[in-house]
């Protein structure tokens, strides 16, 4: 292939994957639909292929983006000289925030459909360890003594936590989430089961 076709392939990757982005945001990983998205393109539905290899590649490439938008609305919502479970609380609070100011596009994070078996992309998984490194540290902070495997189960534990209230909440499920009491639930739960 030819530097200028590699151009132009990369261009249209660029371009598919902003309407992706775009249609996600307003409408959800179902609005992924090959020929719409090659029409608001200009191209052909196969180019589409060419250029991502297929929808569900693209939506990783769309989720990629998320995920950093997400990363940074945590950190820039968290002042760093708070104490260690002000913090966890801030940056929980931050979540549900932009999990709520962006409700089709953090769906997505997990909505993305895998063949049984078949793990994340590596890069996709190192995300997820970027957004892990930001709970890990006052965590490490709170309890200096736990063991490095323990540490990292609670990691998750708590992004688990805070994950499954959030979800609940913006999906307004019976489970005694309400919306409105959300960031004053995660505090409680943060405050109470991680005291200073």
């Amino acid at each position: 292939m030819t530097e200028a076709a590699l151009r132009r392939r990369a261009a249209l990757r660029d371009t598919l994957i902003g309407l992706a982005e775009t249609r996600i945001a307003a409408s959800g990983l179902s609005s992924l639909r090959a020929r719409d998205l090659a029409a608001e393109a200009g191209c052909a539905v196969g180019a589409i292929y060419n250029a991502v290899g297929d929808l569900g590649e693209l939506a990783l490439a769309v989720n990629a983006r998320t995920f950093q938008r997400l990363g940074a609305h945590v950190t820039d919502n968290t002042p760093a000289d708070l104490p260690p479970v002000a913090r966890l609380t801030a940056m929980a609070q931050a979540y549900h925030h932009f999990a709520a100011q962006n409700r089709h596009a953090w769906r997505a994070l997990f909505d993305i459909e895998r063949a049984e078996g078949e793990a994340a992309p590596d890069w996709y998984l190192a995300q997820m360890e970027t957004l892990f490194a930001l709970i890990s540290s006052p965590l490490a902070t709170l309890d200096p003594e736990l063991p490095a495997r323990d540490h990292a189960l609670l990691t998750r534990a708590l992004f688990s936590a805070v994950h499954g209230i959030v979800d609940l909440a913006l999906e307004e499920a019976s489970a005694g989430v309400p919306e409105e009491e959300t960031d004053r639930m995660l505090a409680l739960v943060l405050t109470r089961l991680a005291p200073a």
